[in-house]
């Protein structure tokens, strides 16, 4: 595996190895000395032409531990922002020795084209591409599902994840669709019909557009958040009626499984998709989600780079 661009890129036992490489390398972020000498010469690029702060920091502080050198190219004051295209970005980050780039981009695909051969011979992970994909952020969820309620099992055979709200607008919906459907657990999309994509009876998911019916029957609620960034047009009457019918409230918690998780890729709009009390709420897992993510990106960068994954149970 030289990159990740898509969760589709991954068979089920190189996703259940970053898996088991993650949960190795978690128990190094644990200790008292948090840094391997892994990556020692290696050059990272984080090269995000979107905005975003988990994500970035999350890459950036796996690189370091790993002792790799980590370069920080944000879009703004940059070439990029000058108009250059994101190939001759590409040859410059090249020529600069670049062992992998880390690319966010407002553009479907644009981590496609940088790993384009001819333009980087290093590895490229995408760490968010317009609406198309986001698997880091499916392999963080999946670890963190897999930690509460897998049970030792190195899947997540039966496990049923409901994945609530703008599905249309996000591309962490679609990478784990992909992911938690290779590791066997069953997803329900549940969303008003103006928030789903065009061809989703082709997803390998049911649909619902009745949270409350959904809702007992999980043991995962992932809520997404509301793009209203990405919105042209008026996809919901209000905000209170969106929160009425497809928001997380304390009611809806009461209704779930007492073992069920609820998740979220942040970041929250609380009141919205997700009341604050169930954000704060004891059964709410999403600031370990931020925590899972750098055990996870490590993972990842590991086994790109490295070329082989973490012996589990090894030194």
């Amino acid at each position: 595996m030289r990159h990740l661009l898509s969760i589709a890129d991954l068979s089920k036992p190189e996703a259940i190895s970053i898996l088991d490489t993650a949960v190795e390398l978690a128990r190094v972020s644990d200790g008292a000395v948090k840094k391997l000498p892994t990556l020692r010469g290696r050059t990272i690029v984080n090269l995000f032409a979107e905005d975003s702060t988990r994500t970035r920091i999350s890459f950036e502080a796996a690189a370091k531990r790993l002792s790799a050198d980590v370069i920080n190219f944000s879009a703004k004051g940059s070439s990029l922002s000058k108009g250059e295209s994101l190939k001759d970005t590409a040859l410059t980050l090249q020529a600069m020795g670049a062992d992998a780039v880390i690319i966010r981009h407002s553009s479907s695909g644009a981590p496609q084209r940088l790993a384009d051969s001819s333009w980087m011979q290093g590895s490229v992970i995408n760490a968010g591409d317009g609406t198309h994909e986001h698997p880091s952020q499916a392999l963080l969820d999946a670890f963190t599902i897999r930690k509460h309620l897998g049970k030792g099992s190195s899947d997540l055979q039966g496990i049923k994840v409901a994945i609530v709200g703008d599905v249309l607008h996000s591309r962490v919906a679609r990478s784990n669709v992909l992911l938690l459907n290779l590791l066997g657990a069953k997803v329900t999309l549940v969303a008003p019909p103006t928030l789903l994509p065009v061809g989703v009876e082709s997803w390998p998911v049911a649909v619902s557009y009745n949270f409350d019916e959904v809702v007992a029957s999980v043991d995962v609620v992932m809520m997404l958040r509301v793009q209203q960034e990405r919105m042209s047009d008026l996809f919901f009457p209000n905000a209170r009626e969106y929160s009425r019918y497809f928001g997380l409230n304390s009611e809806r918690l009461a209704l779930m499984k007492p073992s069920s998780i609820v998740m979220h890729p942040g970041p929250m709009n609380r009141g919205l998709e997700i009341s604050a009390d169930v954000a704060d709420s004891a059964r709410s897992v999403i600031v370990e989600q931020v925590a899972n993510g750098v055990s996870v990106r490590m993972a990842i960068l590991y086994v790109l780079l490295a070329g082989q994954p973490l012996e589990v149970g090894g030194n």
